[in-house]
């Protein structure tokens, strides 16, 4: 929701106003300078929109903001101009309205369309969550990343590494709409208040790493070379439920370069549905991506949430650090997943984050079944990963 600045406002008087955090209110408006705002100058209000109200016989601005439970002078910063003493009947005037429950839809088969719109919807109603393009996939679709929060402690969400385990993402994006609104509402989650998350804590996400292969599960293959190339590395049956790769049949999480050596000896030798972990290392853009990424944020944590089994990998080569063993119990503690600190499987995200890195990294299994999981679990695993995504922050 935008607004115009009049003579005397301060963004600490419009955080007032409409009852939003200060921080919010400065991280909206990045090119704002806090203490220079110009008379009519546009400032963003996080948590908001604006809805029409006709007027009525024997209204007023204080009968109207009474009824709506919002403050006279938001009615007048969102009515530049309007005489409060001269209302006409039949007369429209801009309402106000804080945004008090989740926008998004998680619910249902979640493909990178139904991500790319959801995204674009949180930007606009929650402007101080940050995104940017990180990469783009074999077929050129964009992977996002989002940051939240001003913390000097960088902590890392990625979902969907693999194709049919998609659900990872819907799970990710309800609570990241969870966090928005708590924020903006000066909310609790699980008792627990948001704002000082925000404040110490900058939150990544990339909630889709493979989003072509997301797709081909959930939709089928493509028109084209990379649809026909698919179907034959499919056997050209037109089920892609069993996919994990990306569009090439390169396994994403067999893509680096941590004993990839002793996982490309064991797995095929050739592009597959599955396990294919590349000619090499770090050949496949979304895989490459994620590198870069991991390398110029520094994470203090990094979390990589697949399915199944409601376990959590926890350990590389007794390369991770000792508070590695604190954070996973937490993690079980509020969650009732069992932490596993080595397998035999090797060439992972978090297996190379923890060797080059020396920082925790989590792989977390959601959910118990055969993948993809059916949308029906949705609620069970979510209420059981936001104990996780709490801790990862709190921890």
């Amino acid at each position: 929701m935008e607004i115009q600045i009049r003579r005397g406002d301060t963004l600490w008087s419009i955080s007032n106003t409409f009852n939003v955090p200060l921080p919010l209110i400065i991280h909206s408006n990045p090119t704002a300078n806090p203490n220079t705002l110009s008379i009519g100058q546009t400032i963003q209000i996080p948590g908001y929109r604006i809805t029409t109200y006709t007027i009525k016989s024997g209204d007023s601005f204080y009968k109207i903001a009474t009824k709506e439970r919002i403050s006279v002078d938001s009615l007048m910063l969102v009515n530049p101009g309007m005489v409060p003493t001269a209302l006409q009947i039949g007369q429209q005037i801009r309402i106000p309205r804080r945004v008090t429950t989740t926008i998004i839809d998680p619910r249902q088969n979640y493909d990178s369309g139904i991500l790319a719109s959801d995204l674009e919807a949180l930007a606009t109603l929650y402007p101080f969550m940050r995104q940017r393009t990180i990469g783009n996939s074999v077929m050129g679709k964009d992977l996002i990343e989002l940051q939240i929060g001003n913390g000097e402690r960088i902590v890392h969400w990625n979902g969907a590494f693999h194709a049919n385990e998609w659900i990872t993402t819907p799970v990710i994006m309800e609570f990241v709409n969870s966090y928005l609104l708590a924020l903006t509402n000066n909310e609790t989650i699980r008792g627990r208040a948001m704002l000082p998350f925000y404040d110490q804590v900058t939150l990544s996400v990339v909630p889709m790493v493979d989003p072509d292969g997301v797709d081909l599960v959930l939709n089928g293959p493509p028109e084209g070379n990379f649809g026909e190339e698919a179907l034959a590395i499919n056997g050209g049956s037109p089920d892609f439920s069993g996919w994990k790769a990306n569009i090439r049949g390169v396994d994403l999480n067999n893509q680096f370069p941590a004993k990839w050596e002793v996982e490309a000896e064991r797995k095929p030798k050739s592009p597959a549905p599955r396990d294919f972990p590349g000619y090499a290392p770090l050949t496949e853009p979304e895989s490459i991506a994620m590198a870069e990424l991991a390398g110029e944020l520094s994470f203090d944590k990094m979390l990589a949430f697949h399915t199944q089994g409601e376990v959590i990998f926890w350990g590389f080569e007794n390369l991770e650090p000792p508070r590695s063993r604190t954070i996973v119990n937490e993690f079980s503690r509020v969650s009732g997943y069992e932490p596993i600190r080595y397998v035999d499987s090797f060439a992972g995200y978090k297996d190379w984050f923890i060797q080059d890195f020396r920082e925790p990294g989590f792989t977390v299994e959601l959910g118990q079944g055969i993948n993809p999981l059916p949308i029906g679990q949705f609620d069970e695993i979510y209420q059981k990963t936001l104990g996780i995504f709490l801790a990862s922050m709190y921890m």
